[in-house]
């Protein structure tokens, strides 16, 4: 069987995989949230998606006892801490749906963003499932969209939060780099489908630095905490193509420990 269609083949477990990032919707913050202390928004990057331990009443949208946020507030006990990350998260939806867990006496934000907006879950799917041109094609629309559309999206949702917390320090959160190019992968995507990825995940990066810096806040990059522990380094932090499918392409519960965590504890 080639290659390619061995990946085919695994059609049904990435639609669903892709989806689980990019369809499902955030619930709404509770309006007697925080009224100070550590609030942690965003995507499932932020939600612990892939990391296991889900708490009961986070639903779709897969809030983890083993992400970034949960761990810091255990670790540092925060006069309160309200967890409203979710799965599938926009910036616009992050701005509508999340932004209630803050007020004037918020004290620290931590905030993942714009990986949704550009079509993540189309790209991932485009790259597991056609051809190299099919995926390099993809790939350049979403750096289009991230060079073009996002920094708007990311500019009207930092406004926003710096509008509701006034106060607050606000940490932002980057992405990492999936895979480990010449690693140990024998199947999967070429080598330049991986680079190509691992491109557009620095453009991502770019925009969302240069984003944050212009609204005062402070950006943390992720990527040297998972260098190393790539998909395809032989100690990946990334679930590859998994069950259950939802975690496919998210940290696992090391990435989250190993990677976000020191990131974010480093800015805040």
């Amino acid at each position: 069987m080639s290659v390619r269609r061995f990946w085919a083949s695994a059609s049904t477990l990435v639609l669903a995989a892709v989806a689980a990032l990019g369809v499902a919707q955030p619930a709404s913050a509770n309006s007697s949230a925080a009224t100070g202390g550590y609030v942690a928004l965003g995507d499932s990057y932020s939600s612990g998606v892939g990391a296991g331990s889900y708490l009961s009443d986070s639903g779709d949208c897969r809030r983890s006892t083993k992400a970034y946020p949960y761990l810091w507030a255990a670790a540092n006990s925060p006069s309160s801490f309200a967890f409203v990350a979710c799965s599938g998260a926009t910036t616009s939806s992050v701005a509508g749906t999340q932004l209630g867990a803050l007020n004037s006496s918020t004290g620290l934000v931590s905030v993942t963003a714009g990986g949704n907006d550009v079509g993540f879950a189309d790209v991932m799917q485009d790259c597991v499932l056609s051809g190299e041109a099919t995926c390099l094609s993809s790939v350049g629309s979403a750096v289009s969209q991230i060079q073009n559309s996002l920094p708007s999206g990311l500019s009207s949702l930092y406004d926003a939060i710096r509008s509701r917390a006034p106060q607050a320090q606000v940490v932002v959160l980057g992405y990492p780099r999936f895979y480990q190019l010449s690693g140990s992968c024998i199947a999967g995507l070429s080598e330049k489908e991986r680079s190509a990825i691992n491109n557009a995940s620095d453009v991502l990066n770019g925009v969302i630095a240069k984003q944050a810096a212009d609204a005062g806040f402070t950006f943390s990059s992720v990527v040297d905490e998972f260098t190393g522990h790539e998909l395809c380094s032989g100690d990946a932090w990334l679930h590859s193509v998994s069950l259950p499918i939802y975690n496919s392409y998210h940290p696992k519960a090391a990435g989250q420990s190993g990677g976000y965590l020191p990131a974010f504890r480093s800015a805040a």
